[in-house]
C-alpha cells in the first residue's frame, strides 16, 4: 500500500481555499464585493489577522482586489490565473463534495472560445498558424489592429520586434532620436551602418523585414510637439517606451482626449516597471506625480526655455535584459488589450531584476487630475495645417459657438523676446519647442530675455493670416474652441491620407482624397478681422472650406 504524507494547511490557507471555491462555482460573481471583514470573521469563526492573511494570499495571486477604504473585490479568473485558483480551492472542493457523497472533480480547464471557428493552420506556409491554437487569440483584430509605439530605443527596439512577431497589422513608430554607437549593446534592430539615421526610420525597416506582412509608418519627430490628435484617435492601443516625465505627460494627456488605452514601461539597471493606463478606469499617469513633481514639470516659469531644456536632459543606465522582460510585458498588455482580455487598469507591475522579485500595487485616483478630461464630439474638417489660417479655424468656430468663441493651442506661442538691458525687442511667433535656451538670449549684450506667450487666439493678434503649422499646430491634430461655456473640437481630417497611412517601405502608397463637405450654419453672424484672402467664404446659410 502506497501512502501518501499528509499536507496540513494553516487556518489561513484554508480560508482563502474556501473564498476561492467560491469565486470558482460563481457563488461570488467577477467584480461584486466581498462581505465584510466583521461578517466574514464571523462566518468562518476566525480572527481579523488570520482573515487579513488569507485576503492578501488572494490578492497576491490576483483573485481579489483591495480598494482604499471601500473593501475586497472578486476579479476574473482567466488563464492567468487559473493555475493558482486550482491549487488554493481543490482542497476546499474536494471536501465539499465528499461531505455530499459526490465524486471528486476532474482537473478544470480554461474552455476554448464557443464562437472561435476551428481551425488547423498550414504550418509550414502560415507565419502565425501556431497563434491559431490560442483560444482567445482573434486573429482578425490582431491584424487590423492599429499600435503606435513612442520611443525607438533600448525598450522599443523589444517591443517592436514583439509587435512584428505577433502579426500585429499596423505599427506607427515615433521617435525624434538618432542612432548612435552606444545604442547597439541594447537595440536589437540598430546595426553598426545605422549610426547617425533615424531610430523611428530604421526601427521601422527592420520590423517590416522581421514580418513583410504587416504595415508599418515612422515619424522622425517630438510626440509632445509634432503628432497630431487624429493619430492617436485612430489607435487601438498606444505604447510609451519613453525616458522622460514630459513625454509621459503628453501622452498620458493625448491619450485620454480621445479616450485611448496606452502602457507605459520604464527601466533602469535592473529594475523595471509596467502599467496600464485606460481612460475612466482607475488612475491614470498624472495620478501618480507628486506635487513636486508636477512643478518641476510646469512650463510657466520665469525662464520656461531653460525648464524645458532640463527637462529633456539626461541618460538613464539600462541593460538589454531589463528591456526585454519589460518590453514583452508591455507587448503582452497591448496585445490583451486588442484581444479585449482582462487588464489591470491603473496598477503597476513592479519587477526587481535583482532579487527576481515581482509585485503589483494600485495606484490611487486623484479626483483634481488635470488630465481627466475627455474631449467631446470631434467634427472632422476637409482642412489642411498647412493651409488653414488661424482666422479660417477661428471663424468656424465663431459660426458654431457665437463671436466670444477662441481658440485654444495645445503649447505656448511665442510672441517676442525683450531685452531689459538693452530695451529691444524681438517678435518671434514660434511654438515654445522651437526656441531654445540659447536663442532666448540677447544677440547684442547676452543677457537672457524676457519671454512673452499666449495659448489663447481671441480674433485680436495681428498675426491670425499665420497658417496652423506655422504656429506648432501639427498635421491632424484636432482644434479646440470654446465661448466660455462649451467646447467644439475640430479635426484637421484633410492630413489623413499624408498624415496616416501605413505604407513606408511598400511600393505604392496609395492617397485617397476626402471629398468636400459643408458646415451648416444655423444663423448667420458677423465675422471678426474678415480678410479678402480667407478661404472661408459665406454662401447662402454654409461655410464652405475649400482645400
Amino acid at each position: 500500500m502506497k501512502i501518501q504524507p499528509i499536507v496540513h494547511k494553516t487556518l489561513a490557507e484554508a480560508v482563502a481555499g474556501k473564498l476561492t471555491a467560491s469565486l470558482m462555482d460563481g457563488s461570488l460573481q467577477p467584480g461584486t464585493q466581498l462581505p465584510p471583514e466583521r461578517e466574514l470573521i464571523t462566518r468562518f469563526g476566525i480572527s481579523r489577522t488570520t482573515l487579513r492573511e488569507a485576503l492578501k494570499s488572494l490578492e497576491k495571486n490576483r483573485l481579489v482586489e483591495s480598494r482604499k477604504n471601500v473593501g475586497w473585490f472578486a476579479l476574473q479568473i482567466d488563464e492567468s490565473n487559473m493555475t493558482q485558483a486550482r491549487e488554493m480551492a481543490g482542497p476546499a472542493r474536494q471536501a465539499e463534495r465528499l461531505a455530499r457523497n459526490e465524486p471528486p472533480t476532474s482537473p478544470i480547464r480554461v474552455p476554448i472560445a464557443s464562437e472561435k471557428p476551428i481551425h488547423i493552420p498550414n504550418l509550414s506556409k502560415d507565419r502565425l498558424g501556431t497563434f491559431d491554437f490560442i483560444s482567445w487569440w482573434d486573429r482578425e483584430k490582431v491584424q487590423n489592429a492599429k499600435v503606435m509605439v513612442i520611443g525607438a530605443g533600448a525598450l522599443g527596439n523589444e517591443v517592436i520586434k514583439n509587435l512584428a512577431l505577433m502579426g500585429i497589422g499596423n505599427i506607427f513608430i515615433v521617435d525624434f532620436d538618432k542612432i548612435e554607437a552606444a545604442n547597439l549593446s541594447r537595440s536589437v534592430l540598430f546595426r553598426e551602418a545605422d549610426n547617425n539615421r533615424s531610430k523611428a526610420e530604421i526601427a521601422a525597416a527592420r520590423a517590416k523585414a522581421i514580418n513583410p506582412d504587416i504595415h508599418v509608418q515612422y515619424l522622425n519627430g517630438d510626440v509632445t510637439t509634432k503628432l497630431g490628435l487624429g493619430i492617436f484617435r485612430r489607435m487601438d492601443v498606444v505604447i510609451g517606451c519613453l525616458d522622460n516625465r514630459e513625454a509621459r505627460l503628453a501622452v498620458n494627456r493625448f491619450c485620454y482626449w480621445v479616450n485611448k488605452p496606452w502602457v507605459d514601461g520604464a527601466i533602469q539597471e535592473l529594475l523595471g516597471l509596467v502599467r496600464v493606463f485606460v481612460p475612466g478606469k482607475g488612475a491614470c499617469y498624472e495620478c501618480t506625480l507628486t506635487e513636486q513633481a508636477l512643478r518641476d514639470l510646469s512650463l510657466r516659469y520665469s525662464c520656461p526655455l531653460l525648464a524645458r531644456q532640463n527637462i529633456l536632459l539626461g541618460k538613464v543606465p539600462t541593460t538589454p535584459t531589463i528591456a526585454s522582460i519589460i518590453g514583452a510585458m508591455q507587448s503582452q498588455e497591448a496585445l490583451k488589450l486588442i484581444n479585449n482580455m482582462p487588464i489591470e487598469p491603473g496598477k503597476v507591475t513592479h519587477f526587481n531584476g535583482m532579487v527576481n522579485e515581482m509585485h503589483t500595487t494600485a495606484y490611487s485616483v486623484r479626483e483634481d487630475c488635470e488630465s481627466h478630461w475627455t474631449y467631446g464630439d470631434v467634427t472632422e474638417l476637409p482642412a489642411r495645417s498647412e493651409r488653414t489660417t488661424l482666422d479660417d479655424i477661428l471663424r468656424i468656430a465663431c459660426a458654431d459657438l457665437g463671436l466670444d468663441a477662441v481658440i485654444e493651442l495645445d503649447q505656448e506661442l511665442v510672441t517676442k523676446l525683450e531685452c531689459k538691458n538693452c530695451h529691444t525687442v524681438e517678435e518671434t511667433l514660434k511654438p515654445l519647442s522651437e526656441v531654445t535656451f540659447e536663442s532666448g538670449h540677447c544677440p547684442t549684450c547676452g543677457e537672457l530675455r524676457e519671454t512673452s506667450m499666449t495659448h489663447l487666439i481671441t480674433g485680436e493678434e495681428t498675426f491670425l493670416h499665420r497658417t496652423l503649422a506655422s504656429v506648432g499646430v501639427p498635421s491632424l491634430h484636432i482644434i479646440r474652441a470654446h465661448n466660455g461655456v462649451e467646447y467644439r473640437f475640430y479635426e484637421l481630417t484633410g492630413d489623413l491620407p499624408d498624415a496616416l497611412h501605413f505604407r513606408h517601405y511598400e511600393s505604392t502608397i496609395k492617397v485617397e482624397k476626402k471629398p468636400e463637405f459643408q458646415i451648416r450654419i444655423k444663423e448667420k453672424v458677423q465675422i471678426k478681422n474678415v480678410s479678402d484672402k480667407n478661404i472661408l467664404r459665406l454662401r447662402g446659410g454654409r461655410v464652405r472650406l475649400h482645400d
